[in-house]
Order: C-alpha cells, then sequence, then structure tokens
C-alpha cells in the first residue's frame, strides 16, 4: 500500500524541480530583456516607481496563500495555448528588438504557466494579482512621448487659468509660460506623467481593497485621472505665483521635488476621502473574505490536495512547457541582428547649394541632442532668388528599436506653442516623372506668425507619413529585413504677409521637388 507521505514528499520534490527549471530558462530567454528593464527603464523618473510592482504582486499573492492552499489544482492545456502565444511574441521581439513586445511575451508565457498548472478556477483567483503586474513595464516610447505631451499642454493650460484667477497676468505658448517678468517652461518632469502612472497604480490598489460594489471600485480608479490632471495643475500654478517673490529656487532643486511629493500625497487624500464618500452611497458589498476561506478550510479539498496535488505539475504539460521555453532560449541566441545601419553619407557633407537655394547650416542645442538620440541630423535655412525661406531639417536613426523612436513634429510643434489650422496628407508630382510625392502637411500659427510645414518619414525607400504607419512598418521590416534604421524629413516656411497661403504652397513642393534627390544619396537603400 503507497504510503500518503511518500507521495506527498515526492511531489514536492517533484513540483520543486520543476519550478527550479522553469526559473532558469526563464532567465535564460528573458535575461536582456530584464536587464534592460532594471538598468534602463526603471532608472527613468517617469517609471522609477514601477520596481515596487513586483513587490506589491507577490505580498498580494502571499495574502491568498490560505485560500490557493485550500483550493483543488486542476491542469489543463489551454494555458499550453498561452504559453505557446508568448513563445511566438518573443521571437518576433527578438527579431523586431521592441523590449515592449518582450515584456509582452513574457507575461504571457507566466501566465500560461500558472495556467497550466493550477487551473481556470486558481487562475481566476490570481487574476488581479496577474494583470497588476503589467504596470511593471513602462509604456512603448511613441506612446509615452504622446501621452506626456498632452499631458503637460494640459497642464500647462490649467496652471496658466489658475495663475489668472489668482490676479497676476499670464500667457501661454505651447509649454512656455510667459508670466511678464519670466518664462516658464514646464518639461517632461513637469508633465504629471511620473506621478499619474503611480496615483493610477495605487487607486486600482484601493478599489481592489475597496469592499463596495463594481460602479463605485470603476469610479474610483476613473477619477484617479483628472485628480492626477487638476494637482499637478496646481503645482505648476504654485511654481508661478512663488517664482515672484522667491525666484528660481521655487522651479528647481529641493522645492521642486518636495512639491511634486506633496502635490501626489495630496492627491492620495483625495482618493482616500473619495473612497469615504463612496461607502455612504447605496448598500455597500456583503461578501466577506474571511469565511469563504474559513469554508474552504473546512472543505473536504484540502484533505484531498495531498493526493490531488500529485497531478498539479503533470510531467506531459510540464515538458511541452519547457521545450517551447528551450526553443524560445535557441531562438535568442541563434539570431543574426544586424543593426545599426549608418547613414549612406554624412550629413556634414549635405549640400548649401541645392538648384536655385542658397543655405546656411544651423545646430542644435546639446538638450535638444541628448533627447532625440538619433546618429546623425542635418538643419540648413535655404533661401530662393527672392530671399523667400524653406528650413530643412532631416534627422537619421541607425536603429528604431532598443528604446529608440522617431519624435512626430505631429507631438513636437504643438509643445512650442504651434496651433494647427490644418492637418492632413498631400500630395504632388516630383520632377521628371519620378512619380508622386506623399506628405503630412500642417499650416499652423502662433502669435500672428503663420507657417506651413511638410514631413514625411524616409524608409528603406519608402515614404510614410503617420507615426503609427512608421512603427508597424519598423516592426515588419525588421522580421523581413533585419533592419530598422529610418529618417524624419521636416521642411518649414514662412506664410509671408503680401502673399496667399497657395504661394507658400508652391514654394514647399518646389523646394521638396528639388531636395528629394539630393537626400537620397544620404539615406541608406
Amino acid at each position: 500500500m503507497t504510503n500518503p507521505l511518500t507521495n506527498l514528499t515526492g511531489f514536492k520534490s517533484r513540483t520543486l524541480a520543476i519550478t527550479v527549471l522553469y526559473i532558469i530558462l526563464l532567465a535564460a530567454a528573458y535575461y536582456s530583456t530584464f536587464t534592460w528593464l532594471v538598468t534602463m527603464d526603471w532608472v527613468r523618473e517617469d517609471y522609477s516607481s514601477s520596481c515596487l510592482v513586483p513587490l506589491i504582486v507577490g505580498y498580494l499573492i502571499w495574502e491568498k496563500r490560505r485560500m490557493l492552499t485550500a483550493m483543488e489544482s486542476k491542469p489543463t492545456w489551454k494555458g499550453i495555448i498561452l504559453v505557446t502565444a508568448g513563445i511566438i511574441l518573443f521571437g518576433l521581439g527578438e527579431l523586431a528588438g521592441e523590449f515592449f513586445t518582450l515584456y509582452i511575451s513574457f507575461w504571457l508565457v507566466l501566465v500560461g504557466l500558472v495556467w497550466t498548472h493550477c487551473g481556470t478556477e486558481k487562475l481566476r483567483e490570481l487574476l488581479f494579482p496577474l494583470v497588476f503586474l503589467l504596470a511593471m513595464f513602462p509604456l512603448p516610447n511613441f506612446i509615452n512621448s504622446t501621452v506626456t505631451l498632452k499631458l503637460k499642454l494640459l497642464s500647462s493650460r490649467l496652471g496658466v487659468d489658475m495663475i489668472q484667477l489668482c490676479g497676476m497676468s499670464a500667457y501661454r505658448e505651447g509649454n512656455v509660460i510667459d508670466l511678464g517678468f519670466t518664462k516658464l517652461q514646464v518639461v517632461d518632469a513637469c508633465s504629471g506623467l511620473r506621478y499619474f502612472i503611480p496615483l493610477i497604480v495605487l487607486s486600482l490598489l484601493l478599489a481592489y481593497y475597496f469592499r463596495a460594489r463594481s460602479w463605485k471600485k470603476i469610479v474610483l480608479v476613473l477619477s484617479a485621472i483628472p485628480i492626477s490632471v487638476i494637482t499637478n495643475g496646481m503645482r505648476i500654478a504654485s511654481v508661478g505665483i512663488l517664482y515672484k517673490y522667491w525666484g528660481p529656487m521655487v522651479a528647481e532643486g529641493f522645492f521642486h521635488n518636495f512639491s511634486g511629493w506633496f502635490i501626489f500625497m495630496f492627491s492620495l487624500g483625495l482618493l482616500l476621502l473619495e473612497m469615504q464618500v463612496l461607502k455612504k452611497i447605496g448598500r455597500q458589498r456583503t461578501t466577506n473574505s474571511e469565511q469563504l476561506i474559513a469554508n474552504y478550510e473546512k472543505s473536504e479539498i484540502r484533505k484531498q490536495n495531498s493526493e490531488l496535488g500529485l497531478t498539479a505539475f503533470p510531467f506531459t504539460k510540464s515538458a511541452v512547457a519547457a521545450i517551447l521555453m528551450i526553443a524560445a532560449i535557441f531562438v535568442s541566441y541563434s539570431i543574426d541582428y544586424h543593426e545599426k545601419v549608418p547613414a549612406s553619407r554624412p550629413f556634414a557633407e549635405f549640400p548649401l547649394r541645392v538648384a536655385n537655394w542658397q543655405g546656411v547650416r544651423n545646430t542644435m542645442e546639446k538638450i535638444y541632442l541628448d533627447e532625440l538620440k538619433f546618429d546623425d541630423y542635418v538643419m540648413i535655412d535655404y533661401n530662393d532668388p527672392q530671399r523667400k525661406t524653406v528650413s530643412f531639417y532631416t534627422a537619421y536613426f541607425g536603429s528604431q528599436t532598443k528604446g529608440g523612436s522617431i519624435h512626430s513634429p505631429a507631438s513636437c510643434l504643438p509643445g512650442g506653442g504651434w496651433v494647427f489650422e490644418e492637418s492632413g496628407d498631400a500630395s504632388f508630382p516630383l520632377k521628371d516623372g519620378a512619380g508622386e510625392m506623399r506628405v503630412s502637411r500642417a499650416y499652423m500659427q502662433k502669435d500672428g506668425v503663420r507657417e506651413l510645414t511638410y514631413y514625411w518619414f524616409p524608409q528603406h525607400g519608402r515614404i510614410l507619413t503617420n507615426l503609427y504607419e512608421l512603427k508597424l512598418n519598423t516592426f515588419w521590416e525588421a522580421l523581413t529585413e533585419r533592419r530598422t534604421d529610418g529618417a524624419l524629413v521636416r521642411v518649414i516656411t514662412p506664410v509671408y504677409e503680401t502673399e496667399r497661403l497657395a504661394d507658400a504652397e508652391a514654394r514647399l513642393q518646389g523646394f521638396t521637388r528639388e531636395i528629394c534627390p539630393v537626400l537620397a544619396m544620404f539615406l541608406p537603400k
């Protein structure tokens, strides 16, 4: 007769061995991914709090240990489907060099393993901690840049309105606030994203522990968005008001950091106050989780787990999951990924004379060079014989992966205070029947100054005009061509007082026809 204690000991040994094997395989496959996460993404101030998420998830699972122990494990092949999807995404992420894809891949594999060995019922109990784990990963760069810009613009607008309510004169140009005696630049650190994401995460935790109906939890989480935006506007307004009396010290150093933490704690206090108000509305949820745990422990399930647990880590399912992860490791170390692709010619050689256009070369400040992280660039102001100007700018990226991305003028120009009166795509014929040229077009103005701009993204012989189209194309060409290099081209001309918009349009199209063949000699095919 088999000794149950011997069976239980054998089960624990096999479970431990398979768990250790999974940890080793995951570490081998995702080592470079998590090295980047820890050393690059988590050191960014916007996501420095994300490193606490795994610890929080660990506590949430530990808190459920009694209920999970009492529940029966029912292994299922459904989890292998999720593991397979994660491994496929891993291969795509390795080929494309996209870390966010690799982050999601790891999460899918982890959830798939839990589902495979614990079953659907336990997975449902662990659903919140597992979904919450996604908060440890930063947003993709191009989404992060868009969100940061929108928050900066909204915070700047609210800050100016609050300053004006206090009787002070303030005027906003994009992210620049003119107070008359000085100008304040609302930079990324003041966008609110640094405190927006942690506040959303905390609101999710508060909703999780909030014994209330679902609609109240949803209201609590959604309210974190306007609370974060409004309180950040208050922070900017306080800097503008106190600047008059205390000078630059309120916009930097200790006061700046302290005001950020104070506003964050104030926002958290508002969420807690909101919970108290919501408690007084309607009937309360009566589910007693402690009683539920007690019922589980009194049931026969716990007594049977010493035998049922023997199938919790079945050999066949474990072997399939391990083989899939070994395949992922093979993919990771066998891919010959060719990065970076240098420009065909350095932009320092870009001619100042193009047809009848004569140019003057410009340089970019180091603060922008550090932020944009391109590999080469050129900035030239060209003048035609009538002294009408077209500003030409091209930035080349040898790689658009591993955390790098092109910044679209559709995001950057409004940050400088430019208001788009018209925007969309435009096309016109090139010289000598070379085909149609497709560009993104924007007619904009600021302080009575009118300008017309075209911009596009050359990508290995293709012309793209949309940032999302660019990301999809970059991903596809990373898979098929093993390269992700590309460029941003932007041309701008003033709409002079003595001319119509159509005149500026004709000038910009004429210049683009002349510059495209020259630019082609500098970008790799």
